[in-house]
C-alpha cells in the first residue's frame, strides 16, 4: 500500500490542506521582502565629499552651498560632482570660470567623510557607515553575505527537517529568522550587521524549504500543480507589497523591522500547522501519523477507515522506507539519483541566477526604483497563473525549458538596446521577469515531485 492510497481515503485536497496552505502563506510573505531588501537598504544615494571643514575663512563661509561645492569638489566629464574626490583647498577662481581647469591641483580622496542626498532615502547602509568609494565593495557584499547564509541554511534545515520533522524545524526557522532580522536593525557597526544578515538568511530560508515540502506531502498528486501555483503566489504578494512598505519606511533600520513583522502572526499560527504524516510514517511514528490523518479526515468530512490504523500504515513503511537512514550521500549513491541531482542542480542555478539578476537591477533603467520593483511583482501574477495551464497542457519539462529560453532571449535583447531608451529596456526586463517567474514556479514543484520522500527536503 502507498501513502497516496491513504491520502485518497482522507481526501488529498480539502479544508485540511487549504488550512496548511493558508498558514504557510503568512510565513512565506516575508521571504521576498528579505531576499530583495538590499535593493533599498543597500542603495547608494548621490554623494560627495564632506567639505564642511575644508576652510573656515569668511570668504568660504559666506558662499552658497552650490558655490562651496564648485570650489571644493572637482566635476566629472558630464558636469556632475565627483563622488570620491575633493580639492586640498578651495579653488575660488572656479567661481568666475568653471571651464578653466588647467591650473587645478591634483584632487585627493575625501578626508572628512561624505555628504549624502537624503531626498530619496533617509538612511541606508551606505550613508550609515560610509560604504562608498573605496568601501563600496562592502556595501555590495551585503547581498552576497545574506545569500551565503541562505545556502547554508537550505542545507542545514533540509537535513534537520528530515531528522527532527517538518513542523518543529519550521518553528525554529520562524523564530531564528525573526530574531536575527530584528537584532540586525540595531547593529552598531557594519561587521555586526553583516554577521546578523548572514544569520538572518540562514534562519529564514528554512521557511521556504520546509513549508513547500510540507504542503506537497499533504496534497494528492492530482492537485499538486494547483497548490504549487497558489503557494508561489505568496511570493508574488510579497513582491507587490514590498515596494509599498519600502516607500513608507525610508530608514533602513525601520524597513528591516517592518518586513520582518509578518513573522509574528506566522509564529502565533504555527500551533495549527500539522506535522507531515508522510514523514511520520517514513520515520516510524505511526501513532502520530494516525492522529494527523484522522484529523485530516475529520476536517475534510471523510470517515477514517482501517487504512489509517498503525498496523496498516506499517505496510507503507516497509514499502517506502525500509530500515535504514537516508542522508545527503543518497543524492549521489545511485546513477539515477546522481544524474537527477546534477541536472536539477544545474537547472536551479540557471533559474535562480536569472531571477535574482533581474530582481536586483531595479535601478539600472533610469526609472523610479519603487515603481520598477512594484511592476516586477505585479507581472508575476499573470505569469504564475499561466503556469497552471502550462503544466496541464504542455508539461513540466517543456514549460521549464521554454520559460528559461524566453528569459534568456529577453536578456539578450536588452544587451543591444541603448541606455538612451530606458522605457524600452524596462519593458523587455519586465517580460524577462515574467518568464523567470514561470521558470521559478515550475522548478519548485517539479523538483519536489522528482525525489522520494526520504530525501525530498535535503534536495
Amino acid at each position: 500500500m502507498k501513502f497516496e492510497d491513504v491520502l485518497l481515503e482522507v481526501s488529498g485536497f480539502g479544508r485540511f490542506q487549504k488550512l496548511i496552505l493558508s498558514l504557510s502563506f503568512l510565513g512565506r510573505f516575508t521571504l521576498p521582502c528579505h531576499f530583495m531588501l538590499s535593493n533599498f537598504i543597500a542603495a547608494v544615494p548621490s554623494h560627495h565629499c564632506n567639505i564642511s571643514g575644508l576652510d573656515t575663512s569668511a570668504a568660504f563661509v559666506n558662499l552658497t552651498v552650490e558655490q562651496r561645492q564648485t570650489v571644493s569638489v572637482p566635476a566629472e566629464a558630464d558636469g556632475t560632482l565627483s563622488s570620491c574626490l575633493m580639492f586640498p583647498e578651495p579653488q575660488f577662481h572656479l567661481l568666475s570660470n568653471t571651464s578653466n581647469t588647467t591650473d587645478l591641483p591634483a584632487a585627493e580622496p575625501c578626508q572628512n567623510g561624505w555628504m549624502f542626498d537624503n531626498s530619496t532615502f533617509k538612511s541606508t547602509l551606505a550613508s550609515e557607515w560610509d560604504l562608498v568609494c573605496e568601501n563600496k565593495g562592502l556595501n555590495k557584499a551585503t547581498t552576497t553575505i545574506f545569500f551565503i547564509g541562505v545556502m547554508f541554511g537550505a542545507v542545514t534545515f533540509g537535513s534537520l527537517s528530515d531528522k527532527y520533522g517538518r513542523r518543529i524545524m519550521l518553528l525554529v526557522s520562524y523564530v531564528s529568522g525573526m530574531g536575527f532580522a530584528v537584532i540586525s536593525a540595531f547593529s552598531t557597526s557594519y561587521i555586526m550587521f553583516a554577521v546578523l544578515r548572514f544569520l538572518t538568511g540562514f534562519g529564514i530560508t528554512g521557511i521556504v524549504i520546509i513549508s513547500s515540502v510540507l504542503v506537497v506531502e499533504w496534497v494528492d498528486i492530482e492537485n499538486r500543480k494547483l497548490v504549487g501555483v497558489v503557494d508561489s503566489l505568496s511570493w508574488t504578494f510579497g513582491n507587490v507589497v514590498f515596494p509599498l512598505i519600502a516607500y513608507g519606511f525610508r530608514d533602513w533600520r525601520w524597513l528591516t523591522i517592518a518586513v520582518t513583522c509578518p513573522l509574528i502572526p506566522a509564529i502565533i499560527s504555527w500551533r495549527w500547522i500539522p506535522e507531515s504524516a508522510r514523514w511520520l510514517i517514513a520515520s516510524g511514528q505511526l501513532e502520530k501519523a494516525q492522529y494527523y490523518l484522522q484529523k485530516c479526515a475529520m476536517m475534510n468530512q471523510r470517515e477514517a477507515t482501517s487504512t489509517t490504523k498503525p498496523e496498516n500504515l506499517a505496510l507503507i513503511v516497509l514499502t517506502e522506507k525500509g530500515s535504514r537512514k537516508y542522508t545527503y550521500l543518497d543524492l549521489v549513491r545511485t546513477p539515477k539519483i546522481r544524474q537527477l541531482a546534477v541536472l536539477t542542480g544545474l537547472t536551479w542555478f540557471g533559474v535562480a541566477s536569472t531571477a535574482y539578476g533581474i530582481g536586483f537591477n531595479i535601478a539600472g533603467f533610469g526609472l523610479n526604483m519603487y515603481l520598477t520593483q512594484f511592476i516586477y511583482g505585479v507581472v508575476e501574477l499573470p505569469a504564475k497563473l499561466s503556469v497552471y495551464y502550462l503544466l496541464e497542457k504542455v508539461g513540466r519539462r517543456k514549460t521549464e525549458v521554454g520559460s528559461l529560453l524566453f528569459t534568456g532571449v529577453c536578456l539578450g535583447i536588452n544587451i543591444f538596446i541603448s541606455k538612451d531608451h530606458p522605457g524600452l529596456r524596462t519593458i523587455i526586463a519586465v517580460l524577462a521577469r515574467g518568464f523567470s517567474a514561470v521558470s521559478f514556479c515550475t522548478v519548485i514543484l517539479y523538483s519536489s515531485e522528482l525525489y522520494p520522500t526520504v530525501i525530498r527536503a535535503p534536495n
